[in-house]
């Protein structure tokens, strides 16, 4: 949802922008704005392409998920096959390209669910959630330094998961509130 008139009050004006750190896939921006009193402050954050997240479910109802290392917490977690958007993307055709890449499944069937701000205190990261059905399995295209297991689970087997602090990733338990309400 936009801001809208009625948001004026709220909304913080950019004065300056600068580039801190330039990486493969982040960027780091430091921008001075003009506060709704008339204040100045500074914000940092993280310039994110936007990513896709879908989720596959097979004909049985058992969903296809991922169990993934990832670096910066240092475990590997359960979650929902997802990739970011190369530029100028269309976010369906990055969720098609994901879901083969990774678990080598494609969809005849897919469903725009809406989006995500996973860190909105300090990313511009946006994710497209997808719903999948009507898999066909295939042989996985997974890029040369990603190292991923394919696993099936009941949505049962989610949300027990997540209650339990299992399954912490918040996309999949974004996720998981987007296929219960479907």
């Amino acid at each position: 949802m936009k801001s809208t008139e009625q948001d004026l009050h709220l909304i913080e004006t950019r004065i300056a922008s600068e580039r801190l750190f330039d990486g493969n896939l982040l960027h780091i921006n430091c921008d001075t704005v003009r506060l709704p009193d008339g204040g100045q402050a500074t914000r940092e954050y993280v310039v994110h392409p936007g990513a896709v997240m879908v989720i596959p479910v097979l004909d049985d109802g058992r969903l296809l998920m991922e169990r993934q290392y990832r670096y910066p917490l240092q475990q590997v977690f359960v979650e929902f096959p997802a990739g970011k958007l190369d530029a100028g993307e269309d976010p369906l055709e990055c969720g098609q390209r994901e879901l083969l890449e990774e678990t080598g499944y494609t969809a005849a069937q897919w469903e725009y669910l809406g989006v995500f701000h996973p860190l909105i205190s300090y990313s511009s990261e946006v994710i497209h959630f997808y719903l999948a059905k009507g898999l066909t399995a295939g042989k996985a295209r997974l890029d040369d330094e990603e190292f991923l297991e394919v696993i099936s689970m009941t949505v049962d087997e989610l949300k027990s998961g997540i209650l339990e602090n299992r399954i912490t990733d918040s996309k999949t338990i974004a996720g998981l509130f987007w296929l219960m309400n479907k």
